[in-house]
């Protein structure tokens, strides 16, 4: 690979725009997605300025796949100072924008300083402008796509937008695309409200032809085939499928963590879906897998909403303690039309219910709302008054489940599950032991998407070498779980620098990931050599997410973090009784673990990266 990258830069003060090229070397080195966005802002920009400052940046990047048609490519990463976390922010999407931005000739687009009225972006090639969007302001995400359409009077357009939520600077505001698809985590729609920026809008243009076509169609002629080996289809029931699985060992977090199991949980599974409200199966651009939901319920759910997918059905059902699918559904609906990450959303109002079932927090508290759990009717007033931030109840949770808690005292405090201040998402650690360290380091708040869950390799391992390829044989194999020590420590770094790099080249997990893939690692070399001619290593993009890691991790020691931010809350260490077993995590076992993952990342006792490893990396200018 020989290319540069072309970033568009966007002044909103003075809505001016200009264009930069990165060097093809130094594009090697940070090859798009969350990578280059975080080297452009350590670059261009003070790491300790407030989220909502002019000062911030707000940056969407690609990487140079995209548009090809393979499955799983499509993939966008939005880098800014998260107003959530105090941190790095970082979230990604997929569909079709990816692919679009990249058509018309861009890697990155930066946007810097604040509109003095509401603006947004159009990107035609060559010609971009600066439009006013004052009439579009205070709308949902859908009567956005609709009146920007409008306005330029054409519908072949691809499109992200804020909603009411990141207008009034909800703390874990989302950026909606298609209607349905988020840059959900750590409050970047938020940013983008805050410099009066409504939307990022693309036409449409024709995708690039790959260097090498005949090579490309060994991966994309037998996708049937490859969907089959994978043992596991998505598109059948899309991920909500798993509300099942983790019932079934005891793992699914219900009533705010309380419980590893939800009574009634058969209501909120996958299979109820498909056989309820289900009414088409949606799929991101060039992809087999087709994941996505599109549900219907009329007169309440719009299928243009697309459909809850687990950490919906999980959050908004188990966690909440709700077994209505219909209450779910107007849930994902809701929060992809004002705007809303719904994991943050659902998990901090069930936090809100665990607080008041336990009578701190009262119905003078909430409006008048009866916040028990299993009360799902609850969701549609309080998603308005969150996204709105109307006075109260809306206002306070508006903020997050952690300095919610705050205002009500330490027995709140210890009923918010958080780490870095971002809620977590629905898999246990106390079983997903790998997980707890994992969730513990990663820069932007705990994420499931980071690393490989423990599952990973507790299979047969001959089963595992066509998805892991040579790093198979880095661990020792393990087949029971809840067991955290310096195996799993060395597991969750290796696979965190894979899935690092997937986030920076801006593939998708389901497609490339090391256990729910159509493809292994192999696979991805011979990608990047069929479309952009890159003769690349694993071990040049395991250097490559691994560098990714320390830049995000050098962000967040420059606004103050280290291995105090790398805890766990309170009910982690609650111990889940599943049939004869009894999972608990061990203080002494995670403090261990934790020394290790530092030991095997190159990071002092403190979790900052020791000038060695910056070195290595040619990450020394930081």
């Amino acid at each position: 690979m020989n290319q540069k990258a072309k970033i568009l830069y966007v002044d909103l003060a003075n809505k001016s725009t200009s264009v930069k090229e990165l060097d093809a070397a130094t594009y090697r080195k940070y090859p798009g997605g969350a990578s280059l966005g975080t080297y452009l802002m350590l670059k261009e920009m003070d790491p300790t300025v407030d989220p909502f400052s002019p000062e911030n940046m707000l940056i969407f990047s690609v990487s140079n796949v995209k548009g090809y048609p393979v499955a799983g490519l499509s993939r966008m990463t939005v880098s800014t100072k998260s107003p959530l976390t105090g941190g790095i922010g970082d979230a990604q999407v997929g569909g079709f924008i990816p692919v679009h931005l990249r058509a018309n000739g861009y890697d990155s687009v930066v946007f810097k300083g604040k509109a003095s009225n509401p603006v947004y972006l159009y990107i035609d090639g060559d010609n971009v402008e600066v439009r006013d969007a004052t009439k579009m302001w205070g709308m949902t995400t859908d009567q956005t796509e609709d009146a920007i359409e409008a306005d330029l009077g054409t519908d072949k357009l691809e499109m992200s937008v804020i909603g009411p939520a990141g207008e009034n600077l909800v703390k874990y505001a989302a950026i909606i695309h298609m209607k349905n698809r988020a840059n959900g985590r750590t409050g970047t729609g938020a940013v983008m409200g805050s410099k009066n920026l409504k939307a990022l809008v693309v036409k449409r243009q024709p995708m690039p032809k790959p260097h090498d076509p005949e090579g490309l169609k060994t991966l994309t002629s037998n996708w049937k085939e490859r969907v089959e080996k994978n043992g596991f289809d998505l598109g059948e029931h899309g991920t909500i499928i798993t509300i099942g699985g983790n019932q079934s060992v005891g793992f699914l977090p219900s009533y705010n963590w309380n419980s590893g199991q939800l009574d009634g949980w058969e209501k909120i599974h996958g299979e109820t879906l498909t056989e309820t409200y289900l009414v088409g199966r949606d799929t991101c651009y060039a992809c087999a897998i087709r994941c996505k939901r599109e549900v219907e319920i009329p007169g309440k759910v719009d299928k243009k909403f697309g459909g809850p997918e687990y950490e919906t059905g999980a959050t908004f059902g188990s966690y909440c303690g709700n077994t209505s699918m219909e209450d779910l559904c107007v849930a994902n609906a809701m929060c992809n039309a004002y705007g809303l990450d719904t994991i943050s959303c659902g998990a901090t109002i069930a936090w809100a219910m665990d607080c008041f079932e336990k009578g701190i927090i009262t119905t003078k508290d909430t409006d008048g709302i009866e916040l028990k759990f299993g009360n799902g009717k609850a969701f549609e007033p309080l998603i308005k008054k969150i996204a709105l931030r109307e006075e109260g109840i809306g206002n306070i949770l508006a903020d997050g489940s952690e300095r919610a808690a705050k205002r009500f005292g330490p027995a709140a405090e210890d009923l918010v599950v958080t780490t870095k201040g971002s809620e977590w998402p629905a898999h246990m650690p106390q079983f997903k032991a790998n997980l707890a360290v994992g969730y513990a380091v990663n820069n932007f708040g705990a994420d499931h998407q980071s690393s490989e869950h423990d599952a990973g390799l507790m299979g047969p391992p001959d089963s595992q070498a066509w998805r892991w390829g040579s790093m198979l044989g880095k661990f020792e194999h393990f087949d029971k779980p809840g067991i955290l020590d310096d195996n799993k420590a060395h597991y969750g770094w290796e696979t965190q620098k894979y899935y690092s790099m997937m986030d920076t080249i801006g593939i998708c997990m389901f497609a490339y990931g090391l256990n729910w893939q159509m493809y292994g690692p192999q696979d991805v070399l011979d990608m990047l050599k069929y479309t952009v001619n890159w003769d690349a290593t694993i071990e040049e993009l395991q250097e490559i997410g691994e560098r990714k890691i320390v830049m995000q991790r050098m962000f967040n020691v420059k606004n103050g973090f280290s291995r105090k931010d790398d805890k766990l809350p309170k009910k982690a260490w609650l111990p889940i009784t599943v049939g004869d077993e009894t999972y608990q995590l061990k203080p002494e076992d995670f403090e261990a673990a934790l020394d290790s993952y530092y030991k095997y990342a190159g990071w002092d006792s403190n979790g900052i990266p020791t000038k060695e490893t910056l070195k290595k990396l040619d990450l020394d200018w930081i």
